[in-house]
């Protein structure tokens, strides 16, 4: 009878286990398909901010109750290619106009703070310096704005704002001086 006792303990507590593998895959895998998730920085677009192999969280619950906000940075599926994802700093929501002009940039006229920047740094344009952002999309840069340093709205225009992921708010890796909350 101990036997078959410990025998029937054993199943119990083995289906006990699963189930609470289960309950904790769930909620794991909700979590990051609602709530956050975590990505990490390829190359040089949005340096002197973020740097290569930077480790970030990134808030998706944000984006179900509101639009992003200018300054805020964005992972977002890149508009020029397929099963790639860009991190980009938000400068223009819908209705603003956007220009660039003697490399600096103005959103509805009026020259931009961007403390984030790399000193004075000369922002280049492609081919089109002025931009009108449409309903339900953002104008987006990359921080790094030498020649060639990003992909952004100045190359592939707005991104709808469907197309956003998360919004960038902590760096938890490397733990030194650029850990915690960006800016």
């Amino acid at each position: 009878m101990d036997y078959e006792d410990n025998s029937k303990k054993g199943k119990s507590e083995l289906v006990e286990w699963l189930k609470s593998i289960a309950i904790a895959i769930f909620i794991a895998v909700l979590i990051k398909t609602f709530v956050f998730n975590t990505t990490y920085v390829v190359g040089n677009s949005m340096y002197p901010t973020l740097h290569e192999s930077d480790r970030l969280i990134a808030l998706k619950l944000p984006l179900y109750f509101t639009d992003p906000k200018p300054g805020d940075i964005v992972i977002l599926s890149a508009p020029d290619a397929e099963n790639k994802d860009y991190i980009k700093r938000v400068i223009a929501v819908e209705g603003d106009v956007v220009q660039i002009s003697d490399g600096k940039v103005y959103v509805n006229g009026v020259q931009i703070e961007e403390s984030y920047l790399n000193g004075d740094e000369y922002t280049h344009i492609y081919s089109e310096n002025y931009w009108i952002v449409p309903a339900g999309e953002v104008f987006v840069l990359g921080d790094n704005r030498a020649e060639g340093a990003s992909k952004d709205s100045r190359y592939f225009g707005t991104v709808k704002i469907k197309e956003i992921k998360g919004i960038a708010r902590f760096r938890y890796y490397p733990f030194d001086s650029r850990f915690g909350k960006l800016k």
